[in-house]
């Protein structure tokens, strides 16, 4: 009878071991992914899209992304720089560097997505070549875009710049003939260029693509003149310092400078918005 009850005993003790077994495999097939979050302020349009676009890609690595959209090109690396917000969106390098340079900043350059072709644009006129004499021509109060701008007129032969300036950090000061003596007014904030253009302000408006695009414009049709895809003023990503070796940007940049989301901004954009790669 003892002997019966030691044998019930161990074949109790058997089973218990097998269960607790069995339930340490399934806690740890079922274990849950860690899940990163990160925060990255950005223009709406195509800058949001576009992250919009990788969330389903970033949510399978375990990266939950939140984009946060501003509407303007002041907060975001103010927001960035006082770690509201994990990266950025919106700008080139130049505008980057300028921003670093005036702010005494350090944030840095994660990688580049796109380029946004800055056009200018004209009720009346077809042609840059056609602006009359003494026009004036719109241009935003964005500095690091003054040389875009002075680029697209240079290669339209109106204008020529000063010996040895750099382009990227030309100004409106280092013009040094102007063919037709155009006024460029430069006073106004970037967000506000579609609606000089609609109330036909003057006789041509210089505009960024994104504001462009969210304003119904096509950069590809509508525009008199566009800037050149050999631009150096591809749109990035950017970071605090350091920051560009942590993991969840590391995915971020992968999923935006992958071959799926480049090809989606060719389709999307239709030449508006270019993709970097």
């Amino acid at each position: 009878m003892k002997k019966n009850r030691l044998g019930s005993l161990a074949a109790i003790v058997a089973a218990s071991a097998l269960l607790l077994v069995g339930c340490g495999s399934k806690s740890s097939d079922n274990a849950v992914q860690k899940t990163t979050t990160i925060t990255v302020g950005a223009s709406s349009t195509p800058h949001a899209k576009i992250l919009e676009h990788v969330k389903p890609q970033l949510k399978k690595e375990g990266i939950d992304l939140k984009v946060k959209v501003f509407d303007d090109y002041v907060m975001p690396n103010k927001a960035l720089a006082s770690k509201e917000l994990d990266a950025n969106y919106f700008q080139h390098k130049p505008f980057l560097n300028n921003w670093n340079k005036k702010n005494n900043g350090t944030l840095v350059n994660a990688g580049g997505v796109h380029l946004e072709p800055i056009g200018v644009y004209s009720q009346k006129y077809k042609n840059l070549k056609d602006l009359p004499a003494n026009s004036t021509v719109l241009v935003s109060s964005s500095v690091a875009d003054y040389g875009r701008v002075l680029q697209i007129f240079k290669d339209a032969g109106l204008i020529t710049v000063k010996k040895g300036v750099n382009m990227e950090t030309a100004n409106f000061d280092d013009i040094a003939t102007n063919k037709k003596h155009l006024k460029f007014k430069h006073t106004y904030e970037p967000k506000l260029m579609p609606k000089l253009y609609e109330a036909n302000e003057a006789a041509a408006t210089v505009i960024n693509a994104n504001y462009a695009v969210q304003a119904g414009l096509d950069p590809q049709k509508d525009s008199i003149a566009l800037e050149k895809k050999s631009s150096p003023y591809v749109n990035i990503v950017a970071v605090r310092k350091g920051d560009t070796k942590k993991a969840a940007i590391k995915k971020l940049m992968k999923a935006l400078q992958s071959k799926d989301t480049q090809d989606w901004i060719k389709k999307e954009y239709k030449g508006g918005v270019l993709p970097a790669k």
